[in-house]
């Protein structure tokens, strides 16, 4: 393999091609004149051929020199452009959160998306409500229950409140939501398998119904609001979160109680980092969105 010229020299070169002037060349270099007269005749050595003419009046290129400046015109404009390419591309936030607030926080996301295409976020969904960064690696997560252990930096986003909700089909409907004693004749949607957050209204509300455990039971949160949105049933769903189905008309609350568990969503990344100013632009941005619901 044939061994490469030094690039300083290659640079030393650039340099005085464009003004042919080894003194002119020392002070855009920041470099001694007799430093820039040694780098051309070491570079030339390794070539083995002349590139400049030295006269009198000063430097030209030879044929040679004037073959070979474009070229290295051209790699140092190459070089220029990978930096330049490298410095500005943005890493995407890689952001973890469960499959429960979803349904707030994508759409979010993808408005953020909009007004700021220059702050990728890469978003990991899954059913777990919390996050190790020990062993996962993500940058931050949101996460859900109660607040977290003090090996993460902890920003609350929104509290949860259970309430019921339904299509606006069933208020009118043959069995009308009315009075809670009504959900008695409705399927109720069970976001859990353990039936807890529908247990927990009622207890709130001081009501008894018949017909919890026969309920239907989905996974998550997110496929109990959408059944509910098709006029399947009445849901436990959280009222921090379904602000976007109340506005569009696909939910309705058919009564006032909502009940704060003490569960809350929170925004957290490690101890062990600091919040990068990108992820703190878009912490601050998460958190006034929260607050404007």
């Amino acid at each position: 393999m044939k061994r490469l010229p030094p690039l300083p020299a290659l640079h030393t070169f650039l340099v005085v091609a464009r003004c042919c002037n080894f003194t002119r060349a020392a002070e855009l270099l920041h470099i001694t004149q007799g430093a820039v007269s040694r780098q051309i005749a070491g570079l030339e050595s390794h070539l083995g051929y002349q590139l400049f003419h030295r006269q009198a009046r000063g430097l030209t290129l030879t044929a040679q020199g004037r073959e070979f400046f474009p070229r290295i015109e051209q790699v140092f404009g190459l070089i220029e452009d990978a930096v330049d390419q490298v410095s500005t591309h943005t890493q995407a936030l890689q952001l973890k959160a469960p499959t429960c607030i979803t349904r707030w926080l994508l759409p979010r996301l993808m408005q953020w998306q909009k007004e700021r295409p220059d702050v990728p976020v890469e978003l990991t969904t899954t059913i777990a409500h919390g996050v190790d960064f020990r062993r996962e690696r993500f940058d931050a997560a949101v996460v859900y229950g109660g607040y977290p252990d003090d090996s993460m930096h902890v920003h609350r986003l929104l509290d949860e409140e259970l309430t019921p909700v339904c299509a606006p089909s069933l208020l009118e409907g043959p069995q009308p939501l009315q009075q809670i004693d009504d959900l008695e004749g409705h399927m109720l949607l069970h976001p859990t398998l353990d039936e807890q957050d529908w247990a927990q209204w009622l207890k709130a509300a001081g009501a008894r119904l018949n017909n919890v455990s026969k309920g239907q039971h989905f996974d998550t949160m997110d496929l109990a609001m959408t059944v509910a949105s098709q006029g399947s049933g009445v849901a436990i769903g959280d009222w921090a979160l379904i602000g976007e189905d109340l506005s569009a008309g696909r939910l309705v609350t058919p009564f006032e109680l909502r009940l704060k568990t003490g569960a809350a969503y929170y925004f957290v990344y490690p101890n062990r980092t600091e919040a990068t100013p990108l992820m703190q632009e878009l912490l601050n941005w998460l958190l006034a969105q929260a607050r404007a619901r």
